[in-house]
């Protein structure tokens, strides 16, 4: 584009010229009507001559700039059908992506708690605190695992982070409470929370070492899954940049670029569902390890309470688990109507998540680079696909999944769509529901698998996938084959790729702990 320069006085001499023998003969009277004077011009006074001419070549100079913007104007509107946007779009992301760069409400660099920001949110920098065990040095992590997976923590001793009398009773809210959903993201970003300590807390040594479900030395396939996939993240917690590979997903073309790029992250805002005894376990957990990496984190409860946050909303029919499909409604319809416009996508999942917001943020960047094009304007649905037969494939809910802006912003039009989007269905279905939805909307799932075919999401723990085998000849069918018949289920270690998102069924929140500190600090050699 190239701006054009205002005309000099020069190249109007001609027409002030005219404009002043026009002036020296009639004079207007303010009225807008010519009226003859009986005067001589050389009645006029030199002041009131000055001011005509100067007030005639103001108007020329604004009439002349007026002309240069209207070409301006209609040389660049000229090119705005459809099939010239394309060409430039399409040369605009060959010579360099079109990412988004939002803005960053925080930088790390300087202290976020500040009176403005605590007087908005009193809860900025909270945490609970860490209790120590009375054991002392003798006191082992180990001994968290061996809580039953359905545990609110009452019975966890000490150091375990996961006893509700730590948490303390939630302070009450508003009815028309917003939450801060970015209060994490700061808090990670900074690296200490508003007393000094350090954030997330720090995680001992010892939950690098092998520790199976229950706490023993032995057994630990999970471990024995994210060494053998080599799977780590991609990044730090808090990198506002990723390096992508846009070439690095399962059947990728030829014309896709090669090599490795860095490009600004994009924003994510995590969504969790969840009860109020597990805020003091789980949702803690994923507090204090991966959450402060998504842009935005909220678990949606039957208790709110701004320290964590987690916030409880009204829907349609009761609370419980057959009715999943009505609270993952009222979920869309709260985030759509709050936070739209703040965020590049939007992922959920329940509880029982273990997630790597960076790697998520990677594949997503490589994505839409891939495709050129923008998670604002095009639809997504990314997760791990299931297809049980038929014309009903979706996405795992218990992997989790991501809808762009774009997507989530057309569902909210739709979703009240009780023919087509169940609006009122009473289910516990709702990741098969949301597909049905989207797919009368036209946006099917995206195939997240790597160059490799591993795939990123997945609706198990890493030990589970790592040593799932298919039922022999006599044995009865796997619904887990059935589902990936289409594509078929790799094996071993190459059941998951090495930049995975996420895995499902890790509910005890020493667990996350463990998993969390393998994949983002152990050292590989830890016993």
């Amino acid at each position: 584009m190239h701006r054009r320069t205002a005309p000099s006085l020069s190249a109007s001499s001609k027409v002030a010229a005219s404009r002043e023998r026009r002036a020296r003969r009639k004079i207007p009277n303010g009225n807008g009507i010519q009226r003859s004077s009986a005067k001589s011009n050389s009645a006029l006074g030199y002041g009131q001559r000055i001011l005509v001419l100067t007030v005639s070549l103001i108007v020329v100079i604004l009439i002349l700039l007026w002309i240069g913007a209207m070409f301006h104007l209609s040389t660049t509107t000229s090119q705005s059908d459809e099939g010239k946007m394309s060409a430039i779009r399409n040369k605009l992301f060959n010579d360099k992506p079109k990412i988004n760069m939002p803005v960053r409400p925080y930088d790390g660099n300087t202290n976020p708690y500040t009176s403005a920001a605590l007087a908005q949110n009193p809860y900025l920098g909270w945490q609970p605190a860490d209790v120590s065990s009375p054991l002392g040095s003798s006191f082992s992590w180990r001994q968290c695992f061996k809580a039953d997976p359905k545990s609110d923590g009452k019975d966890q001793p000490a150091g375990c982070r996961e006893n509700p009398n730590e948490l303390g009773d939630a302070p009450t809210v508003d009815k028309n409470w917003i939450p801060d959903v970015k209060m994490i993201r700061t808090m990670a970003m900074y690296g200490k929370d508003k007393d000094g300590n350090p954030f997330p807390p720090p995680l001992s040594d010892e939950l690098c070492e092998n520790i199976g479900v229950t706490g023993g030395k032995n057994g630990d396939s999970n471990k024995q899954c994210l060494n053998q996939a080599m799977i780590r993240t991609t990044g730090p917690l808090t990198s506002e940049t990723v390096s992508i590979t846009p070439s690095n997903h399962y059947e990728a073309t030829a014309s896709v670029q090669k090599g490795t790029i860095d490009v600004p992250a994009p924003t994510v805002m995590c969504l969790v569902y969840t009860m109020a005894d597990a805020h003091a376990n789980r949702i803690r957990a994923m507090r204090d390890t991966w959450a402060g990496g998504c842009n935005g984190f909220l678990a949606f409860s039957t208790e709110s309470d701004p320290r964590l946050p987690t916030i409880s909303l009204e829907h349609e029919g009761p609370e419980a688990y057959d009715n999943m499909w009505q609270k993952i409604r009222s979920i869309w319809r709260f985030v759509g109507t709050n936070y739209l416009e703040e965020f590049d996508w939007f992922y959920i999942g329940g509880d029982d998540l273990f997630v790597m917001p960076h790697n998520l943020k990677t594949y997503l960047a490589s994505l839409v680079y891939k495709d050129g094009t923008d998670p604002k304007t095009k639809e997504y649905f990314v997760g791990r696909r299931f297809n049980p037969g038929g014309h009903d494939p979706f996405n795992s809910g218990g992997a989790g999944y991501t809808l762009s802006q774009a997507t989530l912003r057309k569902f909210l039009a739709s979703m009240d769509d009780a023919q087509h989007c169940s609006a009122h269905a009473r289910t516990s279905m709702e990741d098969v529901m949301i597909a049905r939805c989207l797919k009368h909307l036209g946006i099917h799932y995206t195939d997240t698998r790597d160059a490799n075919g591993r795939e990123r999401f997945h609706p198990f723990a890493p030990g589970t996938h790592i040593n799932w085998k298919p039922p022999g000849p006599n044995e009865e069918s796997d619904w887990y084959e059935e589902y990936n018949k289409e594509w078929g289920v790799l094996q071993g270690r190459d059941c998951c790729a090495s930049d995975s998102v996420s895995f499902h069924y890790v509910k005890k929140a020493s667990m996350v702990r463990h998993m969390h500190a393998l994949i983002d600090s152990c050292d590989d050699s830890a016993e």
